[in-house]
């Protein structure tokens, strides 16, 4: 055999076992995406059309089947089932997230943010941070959303801090550190999971509980908890998350078109949604609902007890880097507003 052909036919093996190392195509997929979001809100719209969009964008390669209204367990059961493989994706509200990091606590500090604007500065600013936290912990990043700005609505009307820690508050199922919080600060709060606030408040369970304007009205929640407490505690953020092992299952392409689905989910939800809060109050008010303004003394001194009890915050419920890159983050994009436009000429 010539010199040429014994070349020719060890290109020809190395070629043979080499393709199947970098030619062999990821499998097709289905994940699992479960929601507490309820059935045929605009969340659980926006993810069947992500989905669909998954599917159509690889060509079939992945797809998605949407849970919603806590189908498959609330947040800290969802999260259980994605660390065992038994879930892939989720949309997680920040209680659910922080059971994966507490580093998601640092965007739920009651009372941090000011409007929309600050709040996607600060979200922006700690994305990559939170990114390096969960990829330590097994969980991928896809998107972020935004409920709106909480509320506090109530079966009896409240005035004063007095009355909102007398209150059965309801807290979500799983953030024990948030329960001792409240509790160690003189609160009252009843854990549980978020589809069952409804019939707690019919039951007396609870008698109170946070939540966004639009989602209360999605969820005819006025029809029961008549009082609103008008004082905004904060942005009702969640994140949409995939575990990194069906991540990594998926090729690099088609990633990409996933990450593209879900930046548009992000944008839609986080815009959209909470920009129908005041329609929602306006409606719920022609419905019985009766908004509650505080007066100029109880609201000073409940921002000057939230502030103390926020500061505790740091170091226990929120890593104290986090806490104060959010801190840091916030008080840049408020001295930038602050500061004078610089003429161009």
């Amino acid at each position: 055999m010539s010199r040429v052909r014994v070349l020719t036919t060890m290109i020809l093996a190395a070629a043979v076992l080499v393709a199947p190392l970098s030619a062999v195509p990821a499998p097709d997929v289905t994940w699992k995406l479960p929601t507490i979001a309820p059935n045929g809100s605009p969340w659980h719209k926006a993810l069947t059309d992500m989905a669909a969009t998954w599917t159509k964008d690889t060509g079939g390669r992945v797809k998605a089947i949407v849970y919603p209204n806590s189908a498959l367990g609330g947040d800290p059961s969802v999260v259980r089932n994605m660390r065992s493989g038994q879930v892939e994706c989720s949309l997680l509200m920040l209680s659910g997230l922080a059971l994966i990091d507490e580093g998601f606590n640092a965007l739920g500090i009651p009372f941090f943010f000011k409007d929309d604007a600050e709040t996607r500065a600060v979200v922006e600013a700690l994305t990559p941070a939170i990114e390096k936290r969960i990829s330590a912990q097994g969980f991928h990043l896809l998107g972020w959303t935004n409920g709106g700005w909480v509320q506090l609505f109530s079966k009896t009307q409240l005035k004063t801090l007095d009355d909102i820690k007398k209150a059965k508050l309801w807290t979500s199922d799983g953030d024990t550190k948030m329960v001792d919080w409240y509790k160690k600060n003189s609160f009252h709060p009843v854990p549980m999971d978020g589809k069952d606030v409804m019939g707690a408040l019919r039951l007396g369970t609870i008698d109170a509980t946070p939540s966004p304007a639009y989602p209360a009205l999605l969820l005819n929640m006025h029809t029961t908890a008549k009082f609103m407490l008008d004082i905004h505690v904060g942005p009702l953020l969640g994140a949409l998350v995939v575990t990194k092992k069906a991540w990594d299952a998926v090729s690099p392409e088609d990633q990409a078109k996933i990450t593209a689905a879900a930046k548009t989910f992000e944008k839609t939800t986080s815009v959209d949604i909470p920009a129908k809060d005041a329609g929602a109050v306006g409606e719920m008010q022609k419905r019985g609902l009766t908004v509650t303004k505080m007066a100029t003394k109880d609201e000073a001194e409940l921002y000057a007890v939230i502030d103390k009890l926020v500061t505790s915050m740091r170091g226990d419920m929120v890593p104290a880097e986090m806490f104060d890159q959010a801190k840091a983050a916030r008080d840049a994009y408020r001295a930038k507003g602050k500061a004078p436009v610089k003429s161009d000429r």
